[in-house]
């Protein structure tokens, strides 16, 4: 799984490479900041929309010391950083005494070709994966409307204007003391500014500060 997630990794970042030397960047941003099925959908498509590994890895060893046995994933992409999140989820519900099922990864995804190549790396990955993933495709304020568990952990990397409709969904579920992660909040600071005020209110049940990751990671107790 290791060897599996170094190489997704790299193809991430050389994808990344090639995505800042595109000519029209900052028109796409622009487009992506605004309306999803801009002139920049068909190059998001084809894109990771990963976590970095360092940011990954903290991520998997704040599930581990938290103990999270429920978790939901905004924006699932190819499936990297799920396997992370599955990992985690797996150990601890085997230290817990609980089974597939009794613990696991929601992940959503609204693309159906970015499900299927999720799908193709948890396969690859194994049980120790495969199992602890439940994935809802379609738009998630449709999927995440019922069945959910109470929320431990959650990973918001998503276009940013679906940020703060996730949270306002799946919020009455959150337990105290739940963790959310959002990626990208200094790079896409625009896209996340409704969610960071709705989370930085006075009497907003929130407690959030941004990690020195590159690009920024907000890191949010519940």
């Amino acid at each position: 799984i290791q060897e599996m997630l170094r190489s997704l990794h790299e193809q991430s970042v050389a994808q990344e490479k090639q995505f800042a030397d595109m000519p029209n960047l900052d028109q796409i941003k622009t487009s992506l900041q605004d309306e999803y099925f801009g002139s920049g959908h068909e190059v998001m498509v084809d894109k990771f929309i990963a976590l970095t590994a360092d940011k990954a890895s903290f991520m998997y060893e704040l599930l581990r010391a938290q103990g999270a046995l429920n978790v939901v994933e905004a924006g699932t992409s190819f499936g990297v950083s799920t396997i992370y999140l599955a990992l985690a989820v797996g150990q601890n519900a085997a230290a817990a005494g609980k089974k597939p099922g009794e613990a696991k990864v929601i992940a959503t995804e609204y693309e159906h070709t970015k499900a299927e190549r999720a799908r193709e790396h948890w396969r690859a990955a194994g049980a120790d994966v495969e199992a602890w993933i439940e994935l809802r495709e379609g738009d998630l304020r449709e999927t995440l409307k019922e069945n959910l568990p109470e929320i431990d952990f959650v990973l918001l990397d998503i276009w940013t204007p679906m940020v703060l409709p996730t949270i306002k969904l799946i919020e009455p579920k959150l337990r105290p003391g739940a963790v959310i992660l959002a990626d990208n909040t200094i790079s896409g600071s625009r896209g996340y500014a409704e969610y960071l005020e709705y989370i930085k209110r006075p009497g907003s049940g929130y407690r959030t500060m941004t990690l020195p990751f590159p690009d920024g990671l907000e890191m949010t107790l519940f």
